[in-house]
């Protein structure tokens, strides 16, 4: 480096911001948590933080994997479905999740996968014939059964809080469809908030009232395909869940998607988020990320996070 000295100015200063990014010191986003730039699975090259996110989710040949928190994640400590769980996660790095609202019995909606309270609460019984107030005094539970001080969020607080910060994908549950749009209406949440749909009608429904909001739909089969293709949403609107892996059987779908600019999702969680080995889970995940996924669904999404940057 003492060669340097001895070069015109602003020669030196080129060949030593050359040298910064080639061996990684030169400063990156501060979503990629200081890992050096350069490398696919270590830098992010994508944030949610952006005043329209869209455009993070167009499919390009080369652009890095993104990583979706099914049921909002389940870290230790951290109850699925819970704000402070998403909370969490994002300040450990890039992320969109998947949660999942349904109705009280006075018509507050909040998010809660199972219509049951038993297995992630304090409480028992069916969500449906709590009102809100009731539920107030009802703790959630994170995956391994230890109470939390933390509450059941109301979808409306979870989209507020998640403007600016990251994406909520929005599954369906038990609440009618003019009522999310009535929330997603009422809070001009259109540019980050997605819908989960599983055919074409659904896909229409919500593209009629919001014409630039994205979807997740299901083209995992030729049908679903030909029902979403159908519904004259465009490709650009959309990300679609092929499935639990890219395999074989749809790997023709997800050429056809990848043709229209559509990233194509697969879903580890009925399958390598069973088991209970985390170094188990890194090794599936990692053959995952070998088959070329567009965006990995987990209830782990910081371990598939350091299963993309080589841990």
């Amino acid at each position: 480096m003492y060669e340097l000295k001895q070069l015109a100015p602003s020669l030196r200063k080129a060949m030593l911001a050359i040298f910064l990014l080639t061996a990684g010191l030169f400063p990156v986003d501060s979503s990629s948590a200081g890992v050096p730039a350069g490398k696919k699975e270590n830098s992010p090259g994508y944030s949610f933080s952006k005043k329209n996110p869209k455009k993070v989710f167009r499919y390009r040949k080369d652009a890095p994997v993104i990583v979706s928190g099914h049921r909002g994640g389940r870290e230790t400590g951290y109850p699925e479905n819970s704000l402070e769980g998403l909370q969490y996660v994002v300040t450990q790095m890039p992320a969109f999740f998947e949660i999942d609202p349904r109705l009280t019995k006075d018509s507050v909606i909040v998010l809660m996968h199972d219509a049951t309270l038993d297995r992630t609460t304090t409480g028992k019984g069916r969500l449906s014939d709590y009102t809100f107030e009731e539920l107030k005094g009802i703790r959630l539970k994170d995956h391994e059964g230890n109470v939390t001080g933390y509450s059941i969020p109301t979808l409306e607080e979870v989209i507020r809080w998640s403007r600016g910060r990251t994406v909520v994908n929005l599954d369906f549950k038990d609440v009618p469809p003019e009522m999310t749009a009535g929330v997603i209406r009422k809070l001009r949440a259109h540019r980050h908030v997605m819908l989960t749909v599983h055919n074409g009608e659904q896909a229409a429904f919500y593209h009629e009232r919001f014409p630039h909001i994205m979807l997740s739909a299901f083209a995992r089969t030729p049908e679903e395909y030909a029902s979403i293709a159908a519904s004259g949403v465009p490709w650009k609107n959309m990300i679609a869940y092929v499935g639990r892996s890219i395999t074989p059987e749809n790997r023709a779908i997800v050429e056809m998607l990848h043709e229209k600019g559509v990233r194509c999702m697969i879903s580890v969680a009925p399958t390598h988020d069973k088991l209970t080995d985390q170094t188990e889970r890194l090794k599936e995940y990692r053959k995952e990320i070998g088959l070329q996924p567009d965006i990995i669904e987990s209830d782990y999404p910081l371990d598939v996070w350091s299963a993309l940057r080589g841990r």
